[in-house]
């Protein structure tokens, strides 16, 4: 059946990734205009967030921000197809990196953590590792689909990236470190962890939540550099990438103290173009789980 789904689903994919830039972009108000005004794909969960993040907003500018945000998703979604067909060259027209002299200067001596959150277009930051020397990883989520995943494995293989899971990471930073190879590792690192798993709670947009910490206890275990990825979107179609260093030497930080800055850094993306981020997760789920203590500061 897998098979079946690939065969089926591949063509369709393949040729919506060469269409050219007016025409994809009017597919994906197409699928915009399905989502969000026929299907109403989680308009509840976005409008949810939303509110409870932005209370001093107006119903007017949430919504705006909603509308803005499910054809920002859209665009992305189907950007993430386009990496099919996208080549080096058209991928450093369309996410322009700035300042990599950063990682240049870094990686000199370690192996580099770069941390980001579901904002602007993720997909497309391992690119970035057609800039530096160091062998790139980005960590991700196994598909269910095992003939996806290799395909999306052979993708991103063009940009010098191999994809590897969250339990295969500190293996691979542990092996490289005794052969002597520097690594830069990518990791989304704002995902919701399970509340009573989660060992660190925090205020995220002002809500406190349980925080997924699992790049500092790295960072700080194999004392890595630690950069935090700025990604704005210029225009359709287009992206700015900077670097925010974090954190020369894991070992040298204080405890949570990569964890409060990636949130720093994240919420004021956030703040600036909420449309951007990714509203269709719960993300505050488990905030009425807390003691009085963890509730919603005022």
């Amino acid at each position: 059946m897998q098979l079946l789904v690939f065969v089926i689903t591949y063509p369709f994919l393949w040729f919506i990734s060469i269409l050219p830039h007016r025409l994809f972009y009017g597919f994906s108000d197409f699928v915009f205009f399905l989502v969000y005004r026929v299907i109403g794909y989680r308009r509840k969960v976005v409008l949810d967030n939303l509110n409870l993040v932005f209370p001093e907003k107006s119903e007017k500018e949430i919504q705006r921000i909603e509308k803005e945000f499910f054809r920002h998703m859209c665009d992305m979604f189907l950007e993430t197809v386009k990496t099919m067909n996208l080549s080096k060259e058209q991928v450093r027209k369309k996410y322009d990196v700035r300042n990599i002299e950063v990682l240049k200067e870094l990686e000199k001596e370690r192996s580099i953590l770069i941390v980001c959150s579901h904002y602007a277009n993720w997909e497309w930051n391992v690119s970035i590792n057609n800039y530096v020397k160091s062998k790139g990883y980005a960590v991700y989520q196994k598909i269910g689909n095992v003939y996806f995943d290799k395909f999306i494995k052979k993708v991103r293989a063009r940009w010098n990236t191999t994809l590897i899971t969250q339990q295969q990471t500190v293996k691979t930073v542990v092996r490289n470190k005794r052969d002597g190879v520097i690594g830069i590792f990518g990791m989304v690192s704002d995902q919701s962890p399970q509340a009573h798993r989660a060992q660190y709670w925090a205020d995220f947009m002002g809500i406190k939540v349980p925080i997924f910490n699992g790049a500092e206890t790295m960072a700080r275990k194999l004392d890595l550099a630690v950069v935090f990825l700025k990604v704005s979107k210029v225009k359709r179609g287009y992206y700015k990438a900077e670097f925010v260093p974090i954190a020369e030497r894991g070992k040298q930080t204080k405890e949570n103290e990569i964890t409060d800055t990636f949130l720093r850094l994240t919420e004021q993306q956030i703040r600036e173009r909420p449309e951007h981020y990714l509203w269709t997760h719960k993300r505050w789920k488990h905030r009425d789980k807390t003691p009085a203590s963890f509730a919603k500061i005022v």
